[in-house]
Order: structure tokens, then C-alpha cells, then sequence
């Protein structure tokens, strides 16, 4: 008996590849293979059943053509696509006012305003319909109605955020492929070097004047002149911004600092713009303007009269020495920003106490001042400063 083969010609040699070829032999004697000239030959005997008129096609030329071809040569015949220019998506009002209640959660009055304003504006010109032509009409009124570069950023900003989020909600990315009408067109913006606002002492020391003299014709009362003279005072020489500092300063908070070894406020984290907590230095003359106020309020009575300071301020409209402008509160840390670089103030030490230019990795990481080091570099560049008032 003849040995099976293996590979080129050679015989199995061991018992357990005689059983592995037994095995594969009983499996092709059940499995019928038809070659390929059989298969041709099935469907000759089928293509009897075609039609033989002039330009008839042979099954066996057909079976031919499958083989060379997929079977799914055709190409389908394609629809209609949808674009943004013909898409016009929905949202209600009640979506836009949960979003609108849920972005002002933890914002500042000033803040939540603008988002406000930018919903009202938003729903008006879309009415609930979001497609190429609402958002080109509402980037139009945009940049219309409001002259600011700033006004429109916010205005757009927020359009484009409710379209992420309404892409969110409804689980649908056709609504945040149009933010690209949302985009402001490219125009060449001005550069500027510095500046163009400047602030200097003169103007702080006719602010002064102005307020001793109203309370000397009898426009306001020795009482307000004195808390007017102490925002003044207080905000020039710290710099602190206004609004989000000065206005929500306690007065405890200042009592708590003219009782400390080194004469430093500490502003906490809610009542900073940046969210930061920092050690404010009180000069000479802040203390001196401060003191006759606080004998009159209780802790958590606010310092300073911001409102009503910034009413009058606005309705005096007091002019600037250097600019065709007149004195808005949020130039006093401007003052001190500016008479800071003619004092050489130290550059770590002004940024500190303003919290200006303290988001880089070495105040996030490594710097932490402590409070008598950032009295005494203070003291050292401001101690000399005096405003003189004018008869």
C-alpha cells in the first residue's frame, strides 16, 4: 500500500499523519467541488431557455460578465442633499430661558445683565428659528446696533454657546454647524501701543476739589463729602477695581486691618474680579480718611457709598486734564496703574495688589506674598505720595 504524499511528493511517515490524511481525504469525498468549466456548462444548458433574436444575450455570456464584475455595478441614483442653506432647525423659549437662568448662576449683576440683553436681542430676531437667514439677520442687528468691538463679541458669544448648547440638549450636531453665520467679518483692526486714557494726579486732585467745593456751595453734605473723599483716596492709592472691590469692602474688614501689625487689608476671593485673594497695603492717608467713617457703621455694613458716589460722578462730569473725556470711577485704578510706572513700582509687587498679569504658571505655582513683605515694598514706593488740594 502506497503511503499519501505530503507537500512536493513526500511520503507521511509517522502514524499520526496517516491519520490526518484519512481524515481530510473522507472530508473532500463529501464536499463536491464542481470546476469551473462545469459550472459553464450549467448554465449552457439553461441559456437554451433565452431568447435567440437580434441582440439577445447568452445566460452563458452572462455568467462569463458576473464573474469579471461585482454584482452591485450600478451606481444609485443619489438624492437631494440637505445643506445649512435649506436647513431650518427649532427651540423654544422656555429652552432659551433655562439656559439663560443656568449660565447666571454665580455671575455678577453687570454680568448676568449682558446675557440677558443678548437673550432678548437673540430670540427677537430669530423667533425660535434657527437657519442661515436668522443668524445672518441677528449678526447684521449686532453689528448695527452696537458700536463696541466688545459689545459684539459678547452679543455673538452667546449665540454661538446656545447653539452648543442646544446641540447638547437635543442630542443634534446640525445646530452648532451654524455658528459659522455667527463669525464677524475679517477687517484690520487698529493696533495700539499704549493707552489712549490717561489719568494723572492733577485729575485725582481736581476730583477733591470738585467734591470740597460742592459741599462748600451746599450741593452735598459735610457727611457725603467725606465718604465721597474716602472712595477717592482709597481707590487711588490701591488701585482696587470699584465695582467688583471697593463696593462690597465691609467695615469690618477695614477695622480688622488698621488692628494688624502691618496695616493690610485682606480682600477675600468673592470680592475680586479674577476670583483671587490678596493683601492690600493701607497708606497713611487712607487711614486717615477712613477713620471718621467708621465710627458711624456696624461690620457688615458696606465701606464705601459706591452708588451713590458713582450717580453724582456721572452727573458732574468732571474733566480730564489730558483727554477730551470726563472722570469715570474706573479711572482711579488707572491712576494708579500709570503713576505706578512713575514711581518705578515694583513690577511683582503692583501686580499682586492689583491682580492684574497673575495668571502665569509662577503665581499659580510658586508665588505667595506675605502680607508685612508686600506692606513694606508698597510703603517704599507710595509713602511720599500726596494729594494737594486746590482753594
Amino acid at each position: 500500500m502506497t503511503s499519501p504524499s505530503h507537500g512536493g511528493g513526500r511520503a507521511f511517515e509517522s502514524p499520526r499523519a496517516h491519520r490526518f490524511s484519512s481524515f481530510f481525504n473522507g472530508i473532500n469525498s463529501k464536499i463536491a467541488f464542481s470546476p469551473f468549466d462545469k459550472k459553464l456548462s450549467t448554465h449552457a444548458k439553461v441559456s437554451e431557455f433565452a431568447s435567440t433574436g437580434e441582440g439577445a444575450i447568452a445566460i452563458s455570456d452572462l455568467a462569463l460578465s458576473s464573474h469579471r464584475h461585482p454584482p452591485f455595478s450600478k451606481a444609485p441614483v443619489e438624492k437631494d442633499k440637505q445643506t445649512l442653506s435649506n436647513l431650518a432647525l427649532s427651540f423654544t423659549s422656555g429652552e432659551l430661558t433655562n439656559y439663560v437662568e443656568r449660565r447666571n448662576i454665580g455671575l455678577a449683576h453687570k454680568s448676568r445683565d449682558w446675557v440677558i440683553r443678548a437673550a432678548h436681542n437673540f430670540w427677537c430676531v430669530t423667533h425660535g428659528v434657527i437657519s442661515c437667514q436668522t443668524l445672518e439677520r441677528f449678526l447684521t442687528t449686532t453689528l448695527t446696533k452696537y458700536k463696541s468691538y466688545w459689545s459684539h463679541g459678547k452679543q455673538l458669544a452667546f449665540a454661538k454657546a446656545f447653539l452648543k448648547y442646544l446641540t447638547k440638549i437635543k442630542l443634534d450636531n446640525r445646530y452648532y454647524a451654524f455658528e459659522l453665520f455667527l463669525d464677524r467679518p475679517k477687517t484690520l483692526k487698529e493696533r495700539k501701543r499704549v493707552t489712549s486714557r490717561i489719568i494723572t494726579k492733577e485729575d485725582i486732585e481736581n476730583i477733591l476739589t470738585r467734591i470740597r467745593k460742592s459741599e462748600h456751595d451746599g450741593y452735598i453734605s459735610h457727611e457725603r463729602a467725606l465718604r465721597y473723599i474716602a472712595f477717592v483716596i482709597f481707590g487711588a492709592y490701591t488701585g482696587q477695581r470699584s465695582l467688583s472691590t471697593i463696593s462690597r469692602l465691609t467695615a469690618r474688614q477695614l477695622r480688622n486691618a488698621l488692628e494688624s501689625e502691618k496695616l493690610v487689608l485682606c480682600v477675600k476671593s468673592s470680592q475680586d474680579k479674577i476670583r483671587m485673594e490678596h493683601y492690600v497695603p493701607l497708606h497713611p492717608r487712607v487711614i486717615d480718611a477712613l477713620r471718621p467713617l467708621l465710627d458711624e457703621k456696624t461690620d457688615d455694613e458696606p465701606m464705601f457709598a459706591y452708588n451713590s458716589f458713582n450717580m453724582w460722578i456721572k452727573r458732574q462730569k468732571i474733566p480730564l486734564s489730558r483727554v477730551a473725556s470726563h472722570f469715570v470711577l474706573g479711572d482711579l485704578r488707572k491712576f494708579t496703574e500709570q503713576y505706578g510706572n512713575v514711581l518705578q513700582w515694583d513690577h511683582s509687587n503692583r501686580a499682586y495688589i492689583l491682580t492684574h498679569g497673575v495668571s502665569g504658571v509662577e503665581w499659580a505655582h510658586y508665588r505667595h506674598p506675605l502680607p508685612e513683605y508686600v506692606y513694606d515694598v508698597y510703603v517704599k514706593y507710595w509713602n511720599n505720595v500726596c494729594f494737594v488740594l486746590s482753594d
